[in-house]
């Protein structure tokens, strides 16, 4: 008898936080690292949850502030006011007791900041769901709740600083595919998220986020972004590309242009905006070679090739022009 009155309060319990919370708050229940580069002082928070659309819940950050990753039963607020109370000249561990202190929440909560000095604070909940845990050190955090299994905070731990060579955002990446293999969210896998923000604020804020990937529904999200991750890579080749041809460097531009083309050799648009510089440097035999089987993968690259010269996005005689559009 007291064994089964215990079950019933225990579910009871349950029952109340999960109709508390759920009913405003997404259950977001999943793992996530905030981290910083010692180099250059750029700051990351990357997520991966079996929940739709977890960055837009999970994942916060401000350049020349920090990052925040608040999950298992989200407290969105703890975003901005966390990220707010850093400007104020909080650290993260005072920003996270002041975040704590009047939330009722607080057991079921799973909250990590930091801070561009590379501090962290972090936060779990004795309610928060198992397999749940944390592990941090000076520049990162990795925290999980809902996880399959204990391993995979300790996977997250030790793939963040086995890969210390890479770049940041292919750093944390790392980090989710390794939690991932050792087990992930209990539930699955829907969605992820990457934020990266320059360490320290520029004249140009709208440049501040360096990179803002987020895959909201999708069978394989960490896969997902890791391609989008790659992608972003090569069209900032394409635009380091445009910038060296406003220069009229196109030398250059063509090195970052191949680069580009490299990372996905399968991508028209690259391919077609080479081509496109290649007859603006005269080089119309090249280019028409390139544009021809462009053409032949889709017409509509043709059409769009006979409308830049209107606009001066193509300097050509009528004669080379013809070439381009055989």
């Amino acid at each position: 008898m007291k064994k089964t009155f215990f079950i019933v309060i225990t579910c009871l319990i349950y029952l109340v936080c999960f109709t508390q919370y759920k009913s405003r708050e997404p259950l977001a229940h999943t793992f996530s690292i905030v981290a910083r580069d010692d180099k250059t002082g750029e700051l990351a928070v990357a997520v991966q949850s079996h929940w739709f659309s977890v960055g837009t819940a999970v994942s916060w950050g401000e350049a020349g502030v920090g990052v925040v990753a608040t999950q298992s039963f989200v407290n969105k607020s703890f975003g901005l006011r966390g990220l707010e109370l850093l400007k104020q000249g909080k650290s993260p561990q005072q920003a996270l007791d002041i975040l704590l202190k009047d939330d009722p929440g607080r057991e079921v909560r799973q909250v990590a900041i930091l801070d561009t000095l590379g501090r962290v604070a972090t936060h779990t909940g004795k309610n928060c769901i198992d397999a749940h845990g944390q592990a941090n050190g000076t520049d990162f955090s990795v925290q999980a709740n809902m996880m399959l299994n204990d391993k995979v905070v300790p996977a997250m731990k030790a793939a963040w600083e086995k890969n210390n060579g890479l770049d940041l955002p292919e750093r944390v990446v790392a980090v989710l595919k390794a939690a991932q293999s050792a087990g992930g969210d209990i539930r699955g896998k829907q969605s992820a998220a990457l934020m990266i923000f320059r360490g320290r604020k520029t004249d140009a804020p709208w440049d501040d986020k360096l990179i803002d990937l987020r895959v909201d529904d999708a069978s394989q999200p960490v896969k997902e972004i890791e391609r989008l991750l790659k992608l972003h890579r090569a069209y900032q080749h394409m635009n380091n590309g445009d910038l060296f041809v406003e220069k009229g460097d196109m030398q250059n531009a063509m090195k970052e242009y191949n680069a580009a083309m490299k990372i996905f050799p399968g991508n028209l648009e690259m391919q077609y905006w080479t081509a496109i510089t290649l007859a603006g440097d005269k080089k119309i035999k090249e280019a028409s070679g390139m544009l021809q089987k462009i053409y032949k993968k889709d017409a509509n690259w043709r059409e769009l090739t006979r409308r830049l010269p209107k606009v001066g996005l193509l300097n050509v005689s009528e004669k080379e022009l013809h070439e381009l559009l055989k």
